[in-house]
């Protein structure tokens, strides 16, 4: 079950309280026994029990207002836990109250301000006063120190409770007694009554009838237009009659000054002075503000002066260049005096602080020209040339008269546009081109360049053959050319022997509009290459018979026998002929001379040789692969010319069917005849 004790607060340590061994019918000797123990949840261990007997007493002194404060009822609750067996006890301690405490008010002392016009009845509230007992220990009543203007009535809140009031019974004047004391006293119902006192404090309030005045109506100031902020306008003052705050004066600007200037200048509220507040951003050189002083009265009343502030100019605003207007890129062809940009130059300074000059680098092509007020325009002053400078940095230099002056600078940036005005060039006068003949078919021979300093189509070259003849027939029929890169094509292969050089025009031109053009000699060499055989020219024969030449029969040595005579329509070294002896009927009767070509008698002739010879000469070129041909020339030794010529298909001697001189021409005539038959193929291929 639950005991519950009761024991006035602030009881002495060791009072006792009960025996709880009896109260729980607990047999006292087996407490210790059975491990008994309290429990609570307090920090504190207010009771104590005595193990022996069971006696219950104080442990510590309880104060109720520390532990419950306002609480109407103060309860410590324990818990008794006794062992073997196990048993648990509730304990509840209702902790009584005692008149320990007196009457208290929050403040050490009130003030109450109350206007001088107030009429009788008039009420103020009172503090309550504080008491941490409980019941009839708490505050009871109220009293007030006699006072002819006041008195003291207790009122009723809406719970019940009690609440003083001070009632005015006379009127005050404000003249005769400025301050009223008088003590509040708060009384308990404890027994004896404990009490609290507190002074109240009625200060009388002047009635607000006089206005504020100022000690001028216009006040004046000047001030430079670059003043730092903080810096002093004026001092303003006014007086008031009245007192206290009544009599005290708050100083502002009036509603009708604007916010503009409000925000720039500042006034202090009680010392009157202006000061500039932030940049002094105006154009005017005079300012006009209304300064109002009103008093702190209850209905406070007020008055207005006017501040004329004069703003000094400086110099402390550059030239502000504005591009209205801008044309770019412009055309390098563009007339001297073309408007390129138009330039808005402003200074917000007045006077000569904001008057402007305005000027450009010398060395380009461009003025500044004075257009409307406070506008330029810029113009080309002379030609353009992109390919010379294809764009400009503009800087544009304005500055104010002032002392010192200011410099404002503005770059502009002006591309120039291309036009066609240059025709496309060629790096040297004419081209000489080299080509070996036989070429084959679509062989590249050369590549013309031009260039063209304009850009984009303008500049843009292609390239044509100009309409010519070449022989007799067409160019076309022997060239054709790239249009985009120049390149020059053989149609056809070239013969030196038909065809040693040719000229020709090419013409590039640009893609501008008009487009233009320029023309080059284009020279073409045709190089020799060994395509041809020496021809014989002398001796011939005729339908396939041996050349004859008659010798004397007593011819003396070294005599000229005869001159072979040979050609060769190739050129330079691959016609450079030289003469051979193939065969000989007689090797030791005739010689050939390697150059001319002369056939001569080695020795003086005699009785015992033969009277028919055959002689075989190779005529040879000097090419890579060299050619050759050959001739046989029959030799009779005679000293008359005879009717008929004998056959020299038999040279009267039985001479060898296979010796090493034929063999030779054999040879020979196999490997010339193939490689002619080769290069017959050859051109037939390419043909085709």
């Amino acid at each position: 079950g639950q005991t519950v004790y009761s024991i006035a607060e602030e009881t002495e340590r060791g009072a006792s309280v009960g025996n709880i061994a009896k109260d729980l019918g607990i047999d006292a000797a087996t407490l210790s026994a059975r491990k008994f123990r309290m429990i609570t949840g307090s920090s504190k261990q207010y009771f104590n029990i005595n193990a022996s007997t069971g006696a219950l007493s104080v442990n510590e002194p309880i104060d109720r207002e520390q532990l419950c404060e306002l609480k109407s009822v103060c309860l410590l609750n324990y818990e008794l836990v006794l062992e073997n067996p196990l048993e648990l006890y509730r304990m509840e301690f209702k902790v009584l109250d005692i008149n320990d405490n007196s009457p208290s008010f929050p403040l050490s002392e009130y003030h109450i301000n109350m206007p001088e016009f107030l009429s009788p009845g008039a009420r103020f509230t009172l503090p309550n006063a504080q008491d941490l007992d409980e019941g009839a220990n708490g505050v009871q009543n109220y009293t007030l120190s006699p006072d002819e203007h006041f008195y003291l009535e207790m009122q009723l809140h809406g719970d019940g409770s009690k609440y003083p009031e001070l009632v005015l019974k006379k009127a005050l004047d404000r003249e005769q007694q400025a301050t009223h004391r008088l003590v509040l006293t708060a009384k308990d119902g404890g027994d004896p009554p404990k009490s609290g006192d507190v002074p109240v404090i009625v200060t009388v309030l002047d009635t607000n009838d006089n206005a504020p005045e100022f000690e001028h109506s216009l006040y004046r100031a000047s001030i430079l237009e670059n003043s730092p902020s903080g810096t002093l306008v004026v001092q303003v003052h006014a007086t008031d009659l009245d007192e206290g705050p009544n009599g005290e004066v708050r100083y502002s600007f009036s509603n009708t000054t604007s916010a503009d200037l409000q925000r720039m200048f500042s006034i202090h509220p009680h010392t009157g002075e202006v000061t500039v507040n932030g940049v002094l951003a105006v154009q005017r050189p005079l300012l006009e503000m209304l300064i109002e002083a009103r008093d702190n009265g209850a209905f406070g009343m007020s008055s207005t002066a006017k501040l004329l502030v004069e703003i000094t100019d400086v110099n402390n605003h550059g030239p502000e260049i504005t591009i209205t207007s801008l044309s770019s890129p412009i055309p390098e062809d563009a007339a001297p005096g073309t408007v390129i940009a138009l330039l808005s130059i402003l200074d917000k300074d007045p006077g000569e602080n904001g008057k402007v000059t305005c000027q450009i680098s010398e060395n380009l092509p461009f003025q500044l020209k004075p257009s409307l007020q406070n506008y330029y325009s810029l113009v080309t002053s002379e030609l353009l040339d992109r390919e010379l400078i294809s764009e400009y940095n503009i800087t544009i230099t304005a500055m104010d008269l002032g002392s010192p002056p200011l410099t404002t600078q503005r770059t502009v940036w002006v591309q120039i546009s291309d036009v066609n005005d240059n025709p496309p060039v060629f790096s040297v006068d004419a081209f000489d081109v080299f080509v070996e003949e036989n070429n084959p078919l679509g062989a590249f021979l050369y590549q013309v360049s031009a260039s063209d300093p304009d850009i984009g189509e303008n500049g843009r070259v292609s390239y044509t053959l100009r309409n010519s003849t070449v022989a007799g027939s067409a160019l076309t029929s022997f060239l054709s050319m790239n249009l985009a890169n120049g390149s020059i094509y053989a149609k056809r292969a070239f013969d030196f022997e038909q065809l040693r050089n040719f000229h020709f025009q090419v013409e590039a031109k640009d893609n501008g509009s008009p487009a233009l053009s320029a023309a080059i000699r284009v020279n073409v060499y045709i190089s020799d290459q060994n395509d041809n055989a020496p021809a014989i020219l002398y001796p011939t024969s005729q339908n396939g018979s041996v050349a004859v030449e008659v010798v004397p029969r007593l011819a003396d040595e070294d005599y000229l026998v005869t001159k072979v005579v040979a050609d060769d329509e190739d050129n330079a070294q691959n016609a450079w002929l030289s003469y051979h002896l193939a065969h000989a009927s007689d090797s030791t009767l005739f010689q050939l001379s390697p150059h001319t070509g002369e056939l001569r008698t080695t020795r003086s002739m005699r009785s015992t040789d033969f009277l028919k010879h055959k002689v075989v000469v190779v005529v040879r070129d000097h090419g890579e692969p060299p050619l050759s041909s050959t001739v046989t020339v029959g030799i009779l030794l005679a000293d008359t010319l005879p009717q008929a010529l004998p056959d020299f298909d038999d040279s009267g001697e039985p001479p060898p069917l296979l010796n090493a001189t034929n063999i030779y021409l054999i040879v020979s005539l196999a490997c010339v005849s193939f490689i002619f038959a080769a290069f017959v193929f050859f051109l037939a291929i390419v043909r085709l």
